[in-house]
């Protein structure tokens, strides 16, 4: 259970940094302080794996959903991490951001709706 919230909070922390690193990114004289912040992300995706991982141990039962849900989870990660990169090269990311929400769709619905405890562990 302990590793659960870990794993949501890592990646809601994750999000939210994400959309800070591409917020600071955009902006002039800000460049600095978007690498810092990219940095902080990419340990916080340590945490996810490490969550992750513990989780994907624990339900190792569980059919191949859940080897689709840490592919998806992987996939998440790799978008945002493409995403970042190009926004700071100025590169396009149109591609990455359809990958992005994709996958983040396919994680959310399994990993909520499917696997594990679902929506019971909020009670």
């Amino acid at each position: 259970m302990v590793t659960t919230h870990l794993h949501i909070t890592s990646w809601v922390l994750a999000l939210i940094l994400f959309l800070v690193v591409l917020a600071f990114s955009n902006q002039a004289g800000k460049e600095k302080t978007a690498k810092i912040l990219h940095m902080v992300l990419r340990l916080d995706y340590l945490l996810i794996l490490y969550s992750g991982g513990d989780l994907f141990a624990a339900y190792s039962s569980m059919s191949g959903e859940l080897i689709i849900k840490a592919i998806a989870g992987l996939w998440v990660i790799v978008a945002m991490e493409m995403i970042s990169v190009k926004t700071q090269k100025g590169a396009p990311t149109k591609a990455w951001w359809i990958q992005f929400v994709i996958a983040l769709l396919i994680a959310i619905m399994l990993g909520f709706g499917r696997l594990g405890l679902g929506m019971a562990w909020f009670l």
